[in-house]
């Protein structure tokens, strides 16, 4: 369920300035389709001896690629655990720039996944049957993989949001249950600031991510790009200030804290109530329960808050997908791995229960193996349940740049810095947006 490290990418960034308008250099040529594959293709591919490299940073997958291997003994698959999110991208780019040493299926990111498109690093899955996945996962994780040009990827797991609050620190502060709006929300962090002491939650400037799944659950669409050399660019829109000075009022008012996420300061926080809620994806409750053990029972799950009352809206923060590089010279067994290890129903409740990638097949999101599952930690709530219901409400329509690692980075230079300091948040993403805009020019893109 945790998938964090799949969000927070700092990158190469000069690695992709390089690569991001020029695509890699020349290899060896693969046998990749440009119509569709017959059946008859599909059994020869299967039934000859190949050797598939897989690289993954899911610990667990393993067994996922056993079931693979028994349904195909002529397939052999290597896993390789080359390191997560940038540090697999910089040696995956680095390999197909030389032309060796590359997998043949990757583990990528929704949010880079239009980084490698552009350079012409992904294959198509559309000839060997992608786009007739459609139908099996949520709209708003196939949307993250496929766009008009092609079918780039199969999703894996995903991070929708909800909130998770320390019904202990609410009942003192005479709360019952979690806040239904964003209005009740500031409200309560009033409440809970001057009753109890503690802050309804922390905002960290170290955490981009978190920041553009909140601008996504609020319907703003702060960046666009769907292939080519044209991106859309709006971090400063008008959602967006109406976002990010909501935020600002409650941190003025010091009702929230700026503390850094992922820290050995933030998970005091978390273990000593400093934070009495945090609105995070699916794969948080799982995060707590290996963090701070010692508040077991004290936790309870809930919808994020909402802009409008009455309203079921979400959005996502993490997740990633499978995708198959272009190169590889087994393009049809590649694709059957990554359709097989995310389709496959034993595979897929394999990767929810056991390894806690939080699920983005509909059959698997409704299964009662999954749902079923109750959470001491969380009071025997079903918490997976409850994510599965939100997962259903993730705005489908959202984009990420091709150059992300970028995004990322300068981020922390302007928004992010404010919010550390405590400065002018609106001023900051002002900045942002046009640092991310000379650069878009600067590597050759088209700005909408």
């Amino acid at each position: 369920m945790r998938t964090r490290n799949t969000a927070v990418l700092l990158g190469t960034i000069a690695t992709v300035a390089t690569l991001v308008l020029s695509g890699c250099s020349s290899s060896p040529t693969n046998s990749s389709a440009t119509e569709p594959v017959s059946q008859a293709q599909i059994d020869k591919a299967m039934n000859t001896k190949t050797t598939l490299t897989y690289w993954t940073w899911v610990d667990g997958i393993d067994k996922s690629v056993g079931l693979f291997e028994k349904k195909y003994p002529n397939i052999k698959v290597n896993v390789v655990n080359v390191g997560s999110g940038a540090d697999e991208y910089a040696k995956v780019r680095a390999a197909l720039k030389s032309g060796k040493g590359f997998p043949d299926v990757m583990q990528l990111g929704y949010d880079y996944i239009g980084s490698f498109q552009q350079t012409k690093s992904l294959l198509d899955l559309t000839p060997y049957g992608g786009n007739k996945l459609k139908t099996q996962f949520t709209e708003a994780t196939w949307n993250q993989v496929a766009n008009k040009d092609g079918v780039w990827a199969i999703p894996q797991d995903s991070g929708p949001l909800g909130n998770l609050y320390r019904e202990d620190i609410f009942q003192n502060a005479g709360l019952n249950g979690a806040p239904k709006t964003w209005d009740d929300f500031a409200k309560a962090a009033e409440t809970v600031k001057s009753k109890t002491g503690s802050y309804i939650t922390n905002l960290p400037g170290n955490d981009m991510p978190q920041i553009v799944g909140y601008l996504w659950q609020a319907g703003v669409k702060p960046f666009n790009y769907s292939g080519g050399t044209t991106v859309g660019i709006d971090v400063n829109s008008d959602g967006a200030k109406k976002v990010i000075s909501y935020w600002q009022d409650l941190i003025k008012k010091d009702l929230v804290s700026v503390d850094p996420d992922f820290t050995d300061e933030f998970y005091q926080g978390l273990s000593k109530g400093k934070y009495a809620s945090w609105v995070v994806p699916a794969w948080g409750p799982l995060f707590l329960q290996g963090t701070v053990k010692d508040t077991s029972g004290l936790w309870r799950a809930a919808e994020a808050p909402q802009w409008t009352a009455g309203a079921h809206v979400s959005g996502n923060w993490g997740g990633s997908s499978n995708a198959v590089t272009a190169k590889t010279a087994n393009p049809i067994a590649a694709y059957e791995l990554a359709k097989f290890v995310n389709t496959e129903f034993d595979s897929t409740i394999h990767l929810a229960n056991d390894v806690s990638l939080f699920p983005t097949t509909t059959k698997t999101l409704e299964s009662p193996e999954f749902t079923d599952a109750k959470s001491d930690f969380f009071g025997g709530q079903q918490v997976n349940k409850l994510y599965a219901d939100i997962a259903k409400t993730v705005d489908p329509k959202f984009d990420f740049l091709p150059f992300m690692d970028y995004a990322n980075s300068s981020f922390n230079e302007t928004l992010g810095k404010a919010i550390t300091e405590k400065g002018d948040l609106g001023a900051a993403l002002d900045e942002w947006q046009n640092k991310l805009v000379t650069y878009a020019k600067q590597q050759g893109f088209t700005v909408k």
